[in-house]
């Protein structure tokens, strides 16, 4: 009897885990959407330092 109350408790932990990833095409778009930031500070870091020359 012990062991199907902790198989159960070990399955409610799991999905918790699970519940809390984020799946695979969360982690490409925030992966994509911190890339688009860091074009753009490069791009603006680039046009400030052709100015200051």
């Amino acid at each position: 009897m012990a062991r199907g109350n902790q198989r159960e408790k070990a399955r409610e932990k799991n999905l918790k885990e699970q519940a809390g990833k984020k799946s695979g095409s969360e982690i490409m778009k925030s992966k994509e959407d911190a890339a688009e930031i860091m074009r753009k500070k490069q791009a603006a870091g680039i046009t400030k330092s052709l100015f200051s020359l």
